[in-house]
């Protein structure tokens, strides 16, 4: 099965985390998806940007763009796993100490 580890932080968090912490976070959450990789769990694991929306007379705008309490911050997605080895995946990932990590299994598209 596939699935995904959507990571979402408060805003504003890594501005107030600071150089050494942020560095810190950083350095857990590459040695976590290496891991996951070395066991050929991972297809992808991505920090998000900022958000930019296109306005009708082509200014762009940096988002997010709803009333939220939370921002999308990264993704991670992982193959071949059960959901019981997805949901111990998510418990260990380091985020889950400062960000909410939501699991989603991933389905097929329809057309």
């Amino acid at each position: 099965m596939s699935f995904a580890l959507v990571i979402l932080e408060a805003h504003g968090q890594r501005a107030e985390r600071g150089q050494a912490c942020g560095e810190a976070a950083y350095a857990a959450m590459l040695a976590f998806a290496d891991d996951l990789r070395e066991r050929g769990q991972l297809v992808l694991a991505q920090a998000l940007a900022t958000a930019q929306q296109r306005h009708l007379d082509g200014r762009w705008t940096d988002g997010p763009f709803t009333e939220a309490k939370e921002f999308l911050g990264g993704i991670f997605l992982l193959q071949n796993v059960s959901r019981a080895e997805a949901q111990a995946i998510a418990t260990a990932c380091p985020a889950a100490a400062w960000a909410t990590v939501e699991l989603r299994e991933l389905g097929p598209c329809f057309t």
